[in-house]
């Protein structure tokens, strides 16, 4: 998954205008199908069978400088908002076009006459709380640098942000498979095609195992069933990635038993949370999967996690601000 950079700072009157008018408000595509080409507006109805959608836009720029990003931009790209210091909003491109008629009528134009003719939808978009100065760290940035223009990170800074923020490709616009191509890249690749993996040890894992699973059996911290040692991983609350040394250390604090029935897979991947006091938070994208919707329907909802304490709340936080799918800003 390739990752770009959207700024957007919402300080900005006009940004927030915009941010209010096609994010909050999703498009409606029948309101502007007098303008939308019959090509996009069949695809949009196909991506998004409701009718409507979240859309942003890019000028070309002066002397059309941002047209070389725009042409590296695609559908199933990751797009992260950016603004005052934060990452705060983003989502997967699920399609894009030209349109100046739609942008100009969304948008307006700007100081120059120029306006977001490069348009995109996005799909499966979340809400995020991010310093600036957290993605420099990751990303071993000067730190002085900011994001002033669009930009497209590398392959390294992308798989990066996409494993510890856990961002999920959501609905796109496929390209259509080419049997033919694909048959004569396997057929040119002359590398290995078996490699071995190596598991990283993780020297305090069997001292954590020990003190969160004493015995045979252990409760499930998140839909609190009593299931066999077997059935229960210790899940680290905070990415184990994301720890520091001394946060590793932490075995009283830093992790929770939690079911290999679903329950650590929805936490891993956001679906899930604990806030203030052990109420258990359900994101919003979660009803979207129907899979996922029923299994915290049955055994989730409404719960309050009694493992939570102040010393582990840290910790739960920072999975809330990093990984729990939380509904964009208003």
């Amino acid at each position: 998954m390739r990752i770009v950079m959207q700024p957007a700072r919402r300080s900005e009157k006009d940004v927030a205008q915009h941010y209010q008018d096609t994010i909050v408000n999703p498009v409606v595509f029948d309101d502007h199908a007098d303008l939308l080409q019959p090509g996009v507006l069949d695809q949009l109805k196909q991506l998004f069978p409701d009718g409507a959608a979240e859309m942003w836009g890019v000028v070309p720029g002066k002397k059309e400088i941002n047209l070389s990003k725009i042409k590296k931009m695609r559908p199933g790209d990751w797009v992260f908002f950016s603004g005052d210091k934060r990452l705060y909003f983003g989502g997967t491109i699920a399609l894009m076009w030209r349109n100046r008629d739609l942008a100009t009528r969304l948008w307006g134009t700007d100081y120059a006459g120029s306006t977001w003719e490069y348009m995109y939808a996005l799909s499966g978009t979340r809400g995020f709380d991010i310093p600036i100065e957290e993605v420099r760290q990751l990303l071993n940035w000067n730190p002085n640098r900011n994001i002033m223009g669009i930009s497209i990170l590398n392959e390294d800074e992308s798989d990066t942000l996409q494993t510890l923020l856990t961002l999920e490709p959501a609905t796109a616009l496929t390209a259509p498979i080419d049997p033919e191509a694909e048959e004569a890249a396997v057929a040119a690749f002359d590398g290995e095609l078996e490699r071995k993996a190596q598991r990283a040890y993780r020297g305090e894992q069997a001292a954590l195992k020990r003190r969160l699973l004493p015995g045979a059996t252990g409760q499930c911290a998140l839909c609190g069933r009593e299931l066999p040692a077997a059935f229960l991983i210790g899940a680290h609350i905070k990415k184990r990635a994301m720890c520091t040394d001394e946060e590793k250390r932490d075995l009283a604090n830093i992790a929770m038993l939690a079911c290999t029935f679903g329950c650590d897979a929805l936490y891993e991947h956001g679906y899930v949370a604990v806030g203030p006091g052990g109420v258990l938070q359900v994101s919003p994208l979660a009803m979207g999967v129907p899979g996922v919707a029923q299994h915290i329907q049955q055994h989730l909802a409404g719960r309050t996690v009694a493992w939570w304490n102040v010393e582990r709340q840290p910790y739960y936080d920072w999975h809330h601000a990093h990984t729990f799918k939380a509904s964009p800003p208003l």
